[in-house]
């Protein structure tokens, strides 16, 4: 078996459904019972199980096996075990509480995240990217940008006229006692 191949099979998994903060470590000094440890995290329950269900997915169609799932229930943090690694996918908060970094990441693996080589040349075989067109906006504000300062153009003064119309003028004390009272009629 080939653990870069696992490995990747597992970051392209977790990169799939948008996994945060993907780190590998190299623990086969640590321990002698699986040589990587993946730490990544989800934004809610929903993400990390959906990362967990990605990585399975990965993993065993690139032909590994997937060992046993735990933590899917709550979802605050799923452990993956693909028998050589083992992944671990956190919520931020759970993550910064049990700093797993700090445990086993004695030698981190670097890792290109992004899409996997293979897939990258699916998707664009020799193919430049297209040039794209400036934007509107980017045109309206170079003009904005020539204007003389305090200079209102027509539809400027407009939205102005309209803003201020809306708002009532606001009555001081004074003006509230002296203003005539309208009489109830019984």
């Amino acid at each position: 078996m080939d653990i870069r191949k696992l490995q990747r099979a597992i970051v392209d998994g977790l990169e799939d459904v948008k996994a945060q903060h993907i780190v590998v470590f190299n623990t086969e000094a640590l321990s002698p019972l699986f040589e990587r440890v993946i730490v990544a995290s989800g934004t809610s329950n929903r993400q990390t199980k959906a990362l967990a269900a990605s990585v399975r997915d990965a993993v065993k169609s690139k032909g590994f096996q997937v060992m046993s799932t735990e933590g899917e229930d709550a979802g605050e943090w799923v452990i993956v075990d693909c028998g050589a690694a083992v992944v671990h996918i956190m919520q931020p908060n759970i993550r910064d509480y049990y700093r797993l970094e700090e445990l086993w990441g004695a030698k981190k693996v670097a890792v290109k995240t992004g899409p996997s080589q293979a897939a990258a040349k699916k998707a664009s075989p020799n193919k430049t990217p297209a040039k794209k067109a400036p934007a509107k906006k980017a045109a309206a504000k170079t003009v904005a940008a020539k204007r003389p300062a305090g200079k209102a153009t027509p539809a400027t003064r407009a939205s102005a006229t309209r803003a201020s119309a809306k708002r009532a003028p606001a009555k001081t004390g004074a003006a509230r006692r002296t203003a005539p009272r309208k009489a109830a009629s019984a």
